[in-house]
């Protein structure tokens, strides 16, 4: 039995200069939890806003709970209706209180009473902690209230999905929380969810699902789990762990160190390390290359040997890649001459790995 609730089918969006979405096709069930991830200016946010038809498609199919929302004879006003957005910017009329804000929909399109929609408003302000606050007007309220009062006012609309478009981007630092925690008991009640977030530790905790997006398409989908602990892909772990990147291809006996050496030294500064991190980086790159992997290389044009240089602002971490194909080779064998001394001197972990015939040699300074 398919239990997709919304289903994507290569779905692009087009502007004049820029192409926000290439070529995005996903499945989405019923009672998933989905945080949106990425780079700004990925798409993220105009996904969302194509699922609920704010933007037209210029290519594509989507279907929302078996209605084909991109079809020109389809309703989408009633469709909306299932669907809830909460904006970043709260979007409440600030000529009416909390309470008539939250009732105004379900007696103009749901058909409630006004004595119905008041008491379902009362009871989600009191769930959220905002009862007192019915009669105030929006301007009264700070902005974690204002976003929380939005949220109740979706809510009341009894939807099957709620969209949320960066919800706490908009607040000050310390209302973050509120909001955050009024998300994470929806998601315990089951509601079916897409979040565009850029708080990485709600996403890892209240998500069944994680979408990474990068250049206008889905780049990497999975659990959790999978999307911050063990990411398949090489963009979503630089991403994750927040990585700046030094990176070098197709190094030859011919490559120039000096420069390379200025450049290492420049990105090091501009990370902030200290003068003895910079110089053991140097030593290590310098000893690996010239007495190690360039020599074993020999005459072997077909070698590919590349470096990248990576520093983690999450874990207070630099390491420098080292990747090079042909047969398993690790550098340091059991006898250890003075390089090999030298390079584990300098360095905290060294790890080697051989994978679908690809060498990698991570050296943590």
């Amino acid at each position: 039995m398919d239990t997709s609730i919304i289903s994507i089918r290569h779905l692009c969006k087009e502007y004049p200069n820029v192409t926000p979405l290439k070529d995005v096709s996903v499945e989405i069930k019923k009672g998933e939890v989905i945080s949106v991830i990425g780079p700004s200016g990925t798409g993220k946010s105009t996904l969302l806003r194509c699922i609920n038809l704010l933007e037209t498609p210029t290519k594509g199919e989507i279907v929302v709970d078996g209605v084909v929302t991109t079809d020109k004879k389809c309703k989408v006003n009633l469709v909306r209706q299932k669907m809830g957005m909460v904006f970043q910017s709260f979007n409440l009329f600030a000529h009416k209180t909390i309470i008539e804000n939250i009732m105004m929909g379900q007696v103009d399109l749901l058909g409630r009473s006004r004595q119905e929609a008041y008491d379902r408003g009362m009871e989600l302000l009191l769930n959220i902690g905002l009862a007192d606050k019915a009669f105030s007007y929006p301007d009264e309220l700070s902005g974690g209230q204002k976003q929380r009062a939005a949220i109740a006012r979706t809510v009341a609309m009894d939807p099957e999905i709620i969209l949320f478009d960066e919800p706490t981007s908009a607040l000050d630092p310390t209302m973050v929380g509120e909001v955050l925690s009024v998300i994470r008991r929806l998601a315990g009640q089951g509601m079916t969810m897409m979040i565009v977030t850029h708080e990485m530790k709600f996403a890892q905790d209240v998500s069944t699902r994680i979408f990474y997006m990068d250049q206008g398409e889905i780049y990497e989908d999975g659990t959790p789990e999978q999307i911050f602990e063990h990411p398949k892909r090489e963009r979503t772990r630089i991403f994750i762990r927040q990585l700046k990147v030094l990176h070098v291809e197709k190094i030859s006996r011919d490559f120039d160190f000096p420069a390379f050496m200025t450049r290492l030294e420049e990105f090091g500064r501009k990370q902030q390390f200290s003068q003895r991190q910079i110089y053991a980086m140097q030593l290590v790159v310098e000893e690996m290359l010239m007495q190690k992997l360039l020599p074993a290389a020999g005459e072997a044009k077909e070698r590919d040997l590349s470096l990248d240089v990576e520093y983690s602002e999450r874990e207070n971490l630099a390491q420098i890649r080292f990747s090079y194909n042909g047969p398993s080779f690790h550098p340091f064998g059991d006898e250890e001459d003075l390089s090999g001394r030298m390079i584990k001197g300098m360095s905290k972990e060294l790890e080697h790995k051989f994978v679908d015939g690809m060498n990698q040699l991570i050296i943590s300074i």
